[in-house]
């Protein structure tokens, strides 16, 4: 199985920026984690700030990879791009959010992206990528 995480923009930021919210470990340290955990399964990563990087990465692996595990971040909000590169690629997605965005600021409660995806996880911490990947197994 071949599956591929895509963070938005500040998730290279995790482990220093609010930790309260999203915790202390970086997403690297943590991505080493599940692939340990997950030895079985091909696991890339993949990070961008920037939403048209994003769309592109969704379009190169959109017809070759078993899943794809999503956090568009703040583009989850506001970008209709990357929604609809979710609804052109064949790929199954699997939205992620480290935070639960229902019980945070009323704009975060739209996902542009939910509608196009398998599924969405949020609200787990860094746990909501462990029940991504669980989701594709």
């Amino acid at each position: 199985m071949k599956l591929i995480i895509i963070n938005g923009p500040n998730l290279n930021l995790l482990g220093k920026r609010e930790p309260e919210i999203y915790g202390s470990t970086t997403f690297e340290e943590y991505f080493g984690e599940l692939k340990q955990k997950f030895s079985t399964i091909q696991l890339d990563y993949f990070q961008s700030n920037i939403e048209g990087e994003i769309i592109n990465k969704l379009h190169e692996v959109g017809f070759s990879y078993d899943g794809i595990i999503l956090n568009a971040a703040a583009y989850t909000h506001t970008s209709v791009g990357i929604g609809d590169a979710v609804k052109g690629i064949s790929t199954p997605v699997v939205e992620v959010h480290i935070s639960n965005v229902h019980s945070r600021e009323d704009f975060r409660h739209v996902s542009y992206i939910a509608g196009n995806a398998k599924g969405v996880i949020s609200g787990f911490g860094l746990n909501s990528y462990v029940l991504a990947i669980q989701s594709f197994i």
